[in-house]
């Protein structure tokens, strides 16, 4: 026969304890993140940014997708993107939302993007990363943009086009033509700024965009911009400064480059 006490019938209860409340981690804004379920980048680059803005809380969701990049798999991702949207702190309020995949933006469409998200988080702004891409360059005065991504060709096609389309002329164009994320995520900061380095001996440019979220550019920005000489940006680093420009923070941030003193 077990004959040890209950420690339950010796413990007091004690309810109702008084407490007060303030503004939690997000006293100044609350935003959402859609990453997707490949991506090894987007939430590390993003928190290196966040933690450095008190008061400014970033909360995320996964969506699926399939590893290997191609305009098929990218376009199979926008039914997904509404329930994506809702996981993210059902009921609460969010400042601003970002869907983090570049090429599904153009892909899918930034309309049909927003129309998404629309769905389970109305009255909420949104963003992509060539939405804020766009944006940037608007601040910037950048009309001539060259571009390096980690795309295949199909892939590659779109995101030219997608910015010729807008206005903007793309001088040169980079790629490293890897179409798993694993394996972008790999991709050395040293191997992206040799690589700008490339791209800028073929073409004059205004700015730099490194396309695709899983591509490694925030903690090397200001060394890359120094030696191009130039505005360097990346879906990362760009979405995130505009989905915290859309929430009102407009902190200045210049170890982040010069896209962060705007």
């Amino acid at each position: 026969m077990n004959t040890a006490p209950d420690p339950r019938k010796s413990i007091r209860l004690i309810e109702h304890l008084p407490y007060e409340m303030d503004g939690g981690i997000a006293s100044r804004a609350r935003i959402g993140l859609i990453v997707l379920a490949t991506d090894y980048t987007i939430e590390h680059e993003w928190r290196l940014i966040f933690q450095a803005l008190p008061g400014v809380a970033l909360h995320q969701s996964r969506i699926f997708n399939d590893d290997k990049i191609t305009p098929e798999t990218l376009r199979a991702m926008e039914p997904r993107i509404a329930e994506a949207a809702r996981l993210i702190l059902p009921g609460a309020e969010l400042a601003s939302i970002a869907f983090g995949c570049t090429s599904a933006s153009m892909a899918i469409g930034e309309d049909k993007v927003f129309e998404r998200i629309a769905e389970t988080r109305p009255g909420v702004t949104a963003t992509t990363p060539v939405t804020a891409a766009r944006a940037a360059f608007a601040a910037l005065g950048a009309k001539r943009i060259a571009v390096l991504t980690p795309y295949r060709a199909d892939v590659n096609r779109i995101v030219a086009a997608y910015f010729q389309d807008r206005g903007y002329e793309v001088p040169v164009f980079g790629s490293f033509n890897e179409e798993s994320d694993g394996k972008v995520s790999r991709i050395s900061p040293a191997s992206v700024k040799a690589g700008i380095r490339e791209v800028l001996k073929h073409g004059e440019a205004d700015a730099v965009f490194v396309s695709c979220t899983s591509v490694r550019l925030v903690e090397a920005v200001t060394e890359i911009e120094s030696e191009a000489g130039l505005p360097v940006t990346s879906s990362n680093h760009v979405m995130a400064w505009h989905a915290l420009r859309l929430a009102g923070i407009s902190d200045p941030l210049p170890q982040f480059g010069r896209l962060f003193t705007l």
